[in-house]
């Protein structure tokens, strides 16, 4: 028996899908948890903590989330076309999760008030959603590719 052996191999459309949809539940998580930090603040204070957080979502995406997006894709498509399922993700990645989660605890943990907490969940947490859309975006292409070639003809894009 080699380590190969034991290497989950799926189909590479498979680790665009766990992409995405791994971004966009850590995204929703992070937004549920906002959204449940402001409800206390009522309704005009919570409204505005949520807008501050949204605004951010868009610079984070924009210099950070997004770009990490486009070059995970461009690392998924140079794989060969069965890889391991848990290449969805660099091992870099794997390091920063961590050190995210790490950093997340330790936010909580420090006497900083829920409200301003909750617009950097706010904004990590749509910037993740929002960034998971570049790999369902991409799946679909992919899909169909796949489907015009099986038929053939060439993709008209």
């Amino acid at each position: 028996m080699t380590w190969g052996q034991f290497k989950p191999a799926v189909p590479k459309c498979w680790l665009f899908a766990a992409s995405g949809l791994m971004w966009s539940a850590v995204g929703l998580m992070l937004g549920v948890t906002a959204v449940g930090w402001l409800a206390p603040e009522g309704w005009l204070i919570g409204t505005g903590y949520g807008l501050a957080g949204l605004i951010l979502t868009v610079g984070v995406l924009r210099r950070r989330f997004g770009r990490l997006a486009q070059q995970n894709i461009h690392r998924l498509r140079k794989l060969p076309s069965r890889g391991c399922f848990f290449a969805f993700q660099a091992w870099k990645s794997y390091l920063i999760i961590i050190l995210m989660i790490l950093l997340g605890v330790t936010l909580r943990h420090l006497p900083i008030q829920r409200p301003l907490l909750a617009v950097v969940y706010t904004a990590i947490g749509g910037a993740l959603f929002l960034g998971s859309f570049h790999y369902y975006d991409h799946l679909l292409r992919l899909i169909r590719t796949v489907r015009y070639r099986r038929r053939g003809r060439r993709h008209p894009l």
